[in-house]
């Protein structure tokens, strides 16, 4: 399935890095939604965007955004991820791929690993009443999300 803009996000329920159960409908009516799917946990590029991200907080909290990311790690790989790089964001596990599947970001396998059912590094913005803004799903594991195309568009909801 592909998710396009302007359509309702696939609900969803998650586990955090702290064994919580997250949910896209807890924030809406209250947040703004980045949500950033990732390949895998303490991966160079993966590392490099998530950093980003936490550097730039301010950002997305001063766009009334709560940034969530997804990865199929287990909740135990995301916690000592999350742990060492001292993200401020929670981490989702997706461990049985069914929301990465849902928003059409998962390879059938893994560029040069072999790897089946790994998320593709993917963006999608969603606003206050659970639409789709922006939607980016990239095929290379190495290309991060355009962060300028979406500020603007959080900074415009």
């Amino acid at each position: 399935m592909t998710i396009s803009v302007l359509q309702q996000a696939p609900e969803f329920t998650l586990f955090n890095s702290e064994m919580k159960e997250v949910k896209l409908s807890d924030f809406k009516g209250e947040k703004n939604v980045l949500l950033l799917f990732f390949p895998l946990a303490f991966t160079g590029v993966c590392t490099k965007e998530l950093c980003g991200v936490r550097d730039d907080i301010a950002k997305y909290n001063d766009a009334n955004a709560q940034v969530l990311g997804i990865s199929v790690d287990t909740t135990f790989s995301l916690a000592k991820f999350k742990e060492e790089q001292g993200y401020n964001f929670p981490l989702l596990s997706d461990f049985n791929k069914e929301i990465s599947t849902a928003y059409g970001c998962i390879y059938d396998t893994f560029t040069g690993m072999g790897m089946k059912g790994v998320s593709k590094r993917s963006a999608f913005v969603i606003d206050k009443a659970g639409i789709v803004q922006y939607a980016e799903v990239l095929e290379s594991a190495g290309d991060v999300p355009n962060f300028e195309a979406i500020n603007t568009v959080l900074a415009s909801i």
